[in-house]
């Protein structure tokens, strides 16, 4: 089953053609669906010196960038059909994952282009200083120049448009590196750009492996910013290969929602399925880690055993399938390992386990031992582990006592908790009565510790992908 998608790189509005190709297959068959040209050391120093001299010449108005955006979301709308079968066979997501991606992505790209026209200074009070009477201050936010934009195959489209949309609505140009695992949603994206009116310096796209296109992409100079979303291991290279040119990095994440003795379980209850499962729980903030209290405990347990039985894994395509395969065999062979070796230290499986080829079946775990690899390590997978506590401080404290904060999730009717859990849970973000996984793309996403710094969103983005400079007025004549 081909897709017809643009193979080649994209400098300067066209697509080029190199020697070397790089397969792109189905998740679910593992059939070849196309591939794509994969960048040489020469492609990437092009690409950012077209991007650099197209930003260089100009900024595009901001009236202008909100044209684009929106015209592009337009497209992407009109050509959704397209979109969602290409991100179901690239990623193997089901059809209602896929559909949720294209949604999402329409939002982020409209809320870029609303910002691009609300990039403001401020005015700065000067005459409140000794001798300054007369002189007047303000700021202007500026474009920081080339952005270099690293995206993950989990996220094939919204991802890459929270990274470009805000990027082009600050005025800046941007050079894409998509996963190698799901590069040919990001060439409809940029492809759809083009066809919006961008101008065809301002967006680049190279395809080929982290270790070498993404390396020499980092160490262009002319690129100023760099935005990575993917492993904290990955994001520490960047990081020092960036030195003191601003980033901003999503990575890993140990994601973790507590359950109260008084929390609502029928509103809790399909909110966990969706945050543990959805994309075959491969998501940054998916549920992984779920505290329970204990007086609730044997409740929800048998609650949440029989809604994920019943969750069907396999084909994507099927509507009836929640579950689709992992990004690849050997994850999902990885997952499996680590369920496996969690069992034989001790744990008791309630649910799943299983594994078809790429499909890992949704699984839940309970009395996992604290050393487990399914506690301890981003398992980035269809995998559930639920503990008891007694009190709500030692869940707080167990969440904490992990290296990634990227985000929480309580269920409480009790605000006082509510407002324990904000002032003491060391994550970017905390949602009330939600799971980790809950995110609206107008609002700041970003993490603490090593889950990065910085924020998506595209208001919060633009602030991030802008310089603040400075300007005073002093009068030659007194009026």
């Amino acid at each position: 089953m081909g897709i017809d998608v643009p193979a080649g790189l994209l400098i300067d509005g066209e697509w080029i053609e190199t020697q070397v190709r790089h397969p792109v297959v189905d998740k679910y068959t593992n059939e070849a669906i196309g591939e794509v040209d994969v960048a040489a050391a020469e492609h990437v120093t092009r690409a950012v010196t077209v991007a650099d001299r197209a930003q260089r010449d100009g900024p595009l108005a901001p009236y202008d960038r909100y044209t684009i955006l929106t015209e592009t979301a337009r497209l992407l709308e009109a050509r959704s059909d397209a979109f969602i079968r290409t991100i179901v066979a690239e990623t193997g997501f089901t059809v209602s994952d896929a559909e949720r991606d294209l949604r999402r992505c329409l939002e982020t790209l409209a809320h870029s282009g609303e910002e691009a026209k609300r990039i403001v200074g401020e005015i700065v009070p000067i005459e409140g200083a000794p001798a300054q009477q007369g002189r007047m201050a303000f700021t202007m936010r500026v474009p920081v120049g080339v952005v270099a934009a690293i995206t993950p195959f989990n996220s094939p489209l919204n991802t890459v448009a929270h990274k470009v949309g805000p990027a082009l609505a600050a005025g800046n140009a941007v050079v894409v590196k998509p996963a190698t695992a799901t590069p040919l949603t990001a060439a409809m994206l940029c492809q759809a750009l083009l066809d919006a009116g961008l101008p065809p310096g301002l967006i680049g796209l190279l395809h080929g492996p982290g270790g070498t296109v993404g390396r020499w992409l980092v160490s262009e100079p002319a690129v100023r910013f760099i935005t990575f979303t993917g492993s904290t291991e990955v994001g520490l290279r960047i990081q020092s290969a960036a030195g003191i040119r601003r980033t901003q990095m999503e990575l890993g994440s140990i994601a973790c929602t507590i359950v109260c003795a008084d929390a609502d379980l029928d509103r809790a209850l399909p909110k966990i399925v969706d945050a543990g499962f959805r994309k075959a729980g491969q998501v940054c903030t998916s549920l992984q880690r779920l505290y329970i209290a204990r007086e609730r405990f044997a409740e929800l347990r048998d609650l949440l055993k029989t809604a994920v039985s019943d969750l069907k894994a396999g084909d994507p395509r099927d509507p009836a399938t929640s579950v689709g395969p992992m990004i690849s065999e050997s994850e999902a062979q990885r997952a499996e390992d680590w369920c496996n070796e969690a069992v034989a230290s001790g744990a008791n499986l309630l649910v799943g386990g299983m594994r078809d080829g790429p499909v890992f079946h949704p699984t839940l775990i309970e009395k996992a031992p604290a050393e487990s690899r399914v506690l301890n390590q981003e398992v980035f997978a269809p995998v559930v582990s639920l503990l008891q506590f007694d009190d709500l401080s030692e869940a707080i404290d167990e969440v904490n006592d992990t290296p990634f904060g990227l985000a929480a999730g309580i269920f409480t009717a009790a605000l006082d908790g509510a407002l324990v859990a904000a002032r003491r849970l060391h994550v970017g973000s905390l949602h009330v009565n939600e799971t980790c996984s809950t995110r609206v793309d107008l609002m700041p996403y970003g993490g603490l510790k090593q889950s990065g710094f910085g924020h998506e969103g595209p208001r919060y983005a633009i602030r991030e992908l802008t310089e603040e400079r400075l300007i005073t007025i002093s009068p030659t004549s007194r009026a």
